[in-house]
């Protein structure tokens, strides 16, 4: 093998050097600050996504957060929605009740006026009637006419005694 053998040393050894100064004059002028760029806009590029990522979910955190104040909004409103309905249904049930109540005592005082009327029509009926018979009764009794008069006060006297 021609490698191992010494009298190739020299130029074996120059051609590395050459070699080797050709490769790394390369590498450092084109190659690592190309593979340099790409790895700074790499990171920028990482740096820049995580920005935006930030960015937006600081933008979905405010929008999150105007949903839920919506949401709260909507909410108090249809509170306030079913208080007034029910205020307004509670005022309707009241003056309903109001009105039914004024109607059905209306209706006892009127039922009442005509018990009482009823009542006194048949108290006056009862005493002409028991005039009458007292006024008979009387005159088969002891004989004698009573007048008409007389028997109904002594009727009502009597009336006016057991009240």
């Amino acid at each position: 093998m021609p490698q191992f053998n010494p009298e190739w040393y020299v130029s074996q050894i120059f051609w590395l050097i050459v070699t080797f100064v050709v490769l790394y004059l390369l590498m450092s002028r084109i190659a690592l600050p190309r593979v340099a760029q790409i790895l700074q806009e790499r990171r920028e590029k990482v740096s820049d996504d995580l920005a935006k990522a930030e960015r937006l979910k600081a933008e979905a955190q405010e929008i999150y957060d105007s949903y839920e104040s919506s949401l709260r909004e909507a909410r108090e409103q249809a509170q306030k929605a079913m208080r007034e309905a029910r205020e307004e249904i509670d005022q309707d049930h009241a003056k309903r009740h109001a009105e039914y109540t004024r109607e059905l005592n209306q209706q006892i005082a009127d039922a009442e006026g005509r018990i009482e009327a009823a009542k006194q029509e048949a108290l006056q009926s009862l005493q002409s009637v028991a005039a009458e018979i007292a006024q008979a009764a009387t005159g088969k009794l002891v004989g004698a006419q009573v007048e008409k008069e007389r028997a109904e006060a002594a009727v009502r006297n009597v009336t006016e005694e057991s009240r």
